[in-house]
């Protein structure tokens, strides 16, 4: 064990749809857990990975967030204003890194953890095909875990298949060996959608970096070529077309622990 907390992630994404047709897809891809705080070792110590530089697999801030230089600022000023100090706890990301200087991410799922370790809050980082970016920060309740389980109303346009008046229900066993991120849609008649990534942790070395590389050369172009792909079979299947609306009025949606949104 390095004792980095960052890490590849290999594993299977799952989305399976109910209503109004049954719609079912599955890819093998890898994601990467980035310890903010480790990115300028990460940069130094692998030749194949590089932050905010082109390299065979990167990580750039500006992907994120409000597209600035300083994630770490912008995710403790979202903390913030939600009433959280982490007072220099760890916050990590779990994200598609870029591959060959592109990266899509549908989601990423940020764990921002207090000084003693303790997880404080989730923040869940949503980009739609539109380059529209919106993200939802959940606090964690006392004692939960190890899965967390929180809700929130869907505020952002994502997919032209699936309207605005829903909720999410996320169920998160956060990294260690292993990490999983279950996301549970449901809309007023039910559950429409269970979206699912699940993946065993893989220790950095330019080794297992270019092995990650090697099985998924084109994961960027496989994730978004994915989506237009599996939208065009929704099409098909006759599923309504639903306008995008207006983004929401701020880019962060505050959560309480409880699932009720609310504006900072």
């Amino acid at each position: 064990m390095s004792g980095r907390q960052s890490a590849l992630y290999p594993g299977l994404v799952m989305h399976r749809r109910l209503k109004p047709r049954q719609h079912r897809l599955a890819y093998r891809v890898f994601q990467m857990l980035f310890d903010l705080d480790e990115l300028p070792a990460l940069d130094r110590d692998f030749r194949l990975f590089s932050h905010n530089r082109f390299n065979l697999l990167g990580f750039y801030d500006r992907d994120h967030g409000a597209g600035g230089a300083d994630l770490r600022r912008w995710v403790e000023s979202q903390l913030l204003s939600a009433g959280i100090d982490l007072t220099g706890g760890k916050i990590r990301v779990l994200c598609h890194p870029r591959i060959l200087g592109y990266a899509f991410n549908p989601i990423s799922v940020y764990f921002c953890h207090r000084r003693g370790g303790e997880l404080a809050a989730v923040l869940y980082e949503v980009n739609n095909t539109f380059g529209e970016r919106h993200s939802y920060l959940i606090a964690v309740a006392p004692g939960d875990g190890p899965v967390i389980r929180q809700r929130c109303d869907k505020e952002f346009h994502v997919s032209p298949f699936i309207g605005m008046a829903a909720t999410y229900h996320f169920s998160v066993t956060p990294p260690g060996e292993s990490v999983a991120i279950v996301i549970r849609e449901d809309d007023s008649e039910g559950t429409l959608l269970h979206a699912s990534f699940a993946g065993k942790r893989v220790e950095l070395s330019d080794r297992s970096l270019l092995a990650a590389f090697l099985r998924h050369p084109l994961l960027a172009l496989k994730v978004i070529g994915g989506i237009h792909w599996e939208a065009l079979k929704l099409w098909r299947k006759g599923i309504a077309y639903h306008g995008r609306p207006a983004l929401p009025a701020r880019a962060v949606t505050i959560v309480s622990p409880e699932g009720a949104n609310s504006w900072k």
